[in-house]
């Protein structure tokens, strides 16, 4: 789709959001990029369709998945595969990220409040100026001590539940 007018692509992009998920699968074959299959749950808006408009533009080049100000809120997207993506400005509001492999991502300006990240991999990700209020993180697999402090004051939640878990055996008289 090299060489594409702007309109063609915009007119492509509106399309493809359209379309069924079975339906934006089997064209994300087609491409070649079939492994971004989370784009066969987001919804039609602006926002998705100028993200649809990257992909479309040159799928033959794409490397990393450029979700920048993608509305992939409310989303179930676990153990998807977002390495070195940038999310920068993506709403990820409510969505679930469980066991996602989110290394080297950039979330700047993303809004990840009340998303469940538990078990992500986090290494060497960005978090300038990121909205994490009630952001579940697990125990933040990848996150250095500075990040985890910072997260913690922007209000993230990280869960510690095999720290309760032994405190509340321990207190039943379970002692290891």
């Amino acid at each position: 789709m090299l060489n594409i007018s702007t309109q063609d692509l915009r007119h492509t992009a509106i399309k493809f959001l359209e379309q069924s998920p079975p339906q934006r699968l089997q064209i994300l074959k087609q491409l070649g990029i079939a492994r971004y299959d989370f784009l066969t749950k987001i919804r039609l808006n602006e926002a998705n369709i100028i993200c649809m408009m990257r992909f479309f533009q040159y799928p033959n080049q794409l490397k990393f998945p450029i979700l920048i100000g993608a509305d992939l809120s409310g989303l179930i997207l676990d153990g998807v595969n977002f390495i070195r993506g940038n999310l920068s400005e993506a709403n990820l509001q409510g969505s679930s990220l469980v066991n996602a492999d989110l290394l080297f991502v950039n979330f700047t300006k993303a809004d990840l409040r009340n998303a469940d990240l538990q078990g992500a991999t986090l290494n060497e990700t960005i978090w300038l100026e990121t909205l994490v209020d009630n952001c579940q993180l697990g125990v933040g697999i990848g996150l250095n001590h500075l990040q985890r402090q910072d997260l913690q004051v922007r209000r993230a939640r990280f869960n510690s539940s095999a720290p309760l878990t032994v405190k509340a055996e321990r207190s039943r008289g379970f002692n290891s």
